[in-house]
């Protein structure tokens, strides 16, 4: 995936849906806590994965990014910086990961 701004959006979209139907499965659920939700660690990654993407696309410096974006992307890092704990544990980081260490760890 190219980084680029568009891409970013998408990614940010899916990250807010989540969080969105995480909620409602709390509710659902007879309105236990966040906290309490094992799917926080999947969000936590996700989170992870949507920030690491934002910050290298800034960094990149090959794509102009808005100050709205670039607003965005600061306050992702903040509560990702909030929940890194709740990451999953890997050697590497899955978005340092070539294609093939990838299938490696995943059995593909």
């Amino acid at each position: 995936m190219a980084l680029t701004v568009q891409n970013f959006i998408k990614l940010a979209n899916l990250y807010n849906q989540m969080t969105m139907v995480m909620s409602a499965i709390c509710v659902q659920k007879g309105g236990i806590a966040i906290e309490n939700y094992a799917g926080r660690y999947f969000l936590a990654d996700v989170l992870e994965y949507v920030y690491e993407y934002g910050r290298r696309l800034m960094e990149s410096g090959r794509a102009s990014v808005p100050a709205d974006v670039a607003d965005v992307i600061r306050r992702f890092g903040e509560q990702y910086n909030r929940v890194k704990d709740l990451t999953t544990p890997t050697q590497k980081p899955i978005y340092e990961m070539t294609l093939e260490e990838f299938e490696r760890i995943m059995n593909i």
